[in-house]
């Protein structure tokens, strides 16, 4: 877009509100019913469909918070996340699921179970056992 063109988009979104507003006005004043039974009505209604929009708020929040833990998974994965992204298990491992659990109770020994080469699996296990980000548990398992 040149710095002659104007952008109308402001424009359009206050003419489809003034519209709107003018049709819920229109709506009400010719409603077939009393003031007090259409207000009933409408908080009715509005109490049904807010209950479906918080869910579909919480989906929509699900899934992009899955996305967004895809992406920053990617991004590790191409080594662009910088130091510290990279599983590097050092030590005793039964000292360390140990310390695992007594740090976070609810998880088992079939959650703590690690093979070598098999890091990424325990991450993922311990992802969903904790509710955790990757870079949260690689970091947390790396600093044991």
């Amino acid at each position: 877009m040149s710095h002659y063109e104007e952008d109308n988009s402001g424009k359009i979104l206050l003419a489809a509100l003034a519209g709107a507003g003018a049709g819920i006005i229109a709506g009400l004043l010719m409603a077939p019913d009393k003031g007090k039974a259409t207000r009933e009505k409408l908080g009715a209604t509005a109490t049904k469909y807010s209950g479906q929009v918080g869910d579909q708020l919480a989906k929509y929040g699900e899934d992009l918070d899955t996305r967004f833990k895809g992406y920053i998974e990617k991004l590790e994965d191409m080594g662009l996340t910088g130091a510290g992204s990279k599983l590097k298990m050092k030590g005793n491992w039964d000292e360390a699921k140990g310390k695992l659990k007594q740090q976070y109770a609810q998880l088992t020994d079939e959650d703590l179970t690690y093979a070598e080469g098999q890091g990424d699996e325990l991450v993922g296990r311990l992802q969903n056992k904790l509710g955790k980000a990757k870079a949260e548990i690689v970091k947390m398992l790396n600093d044991l």
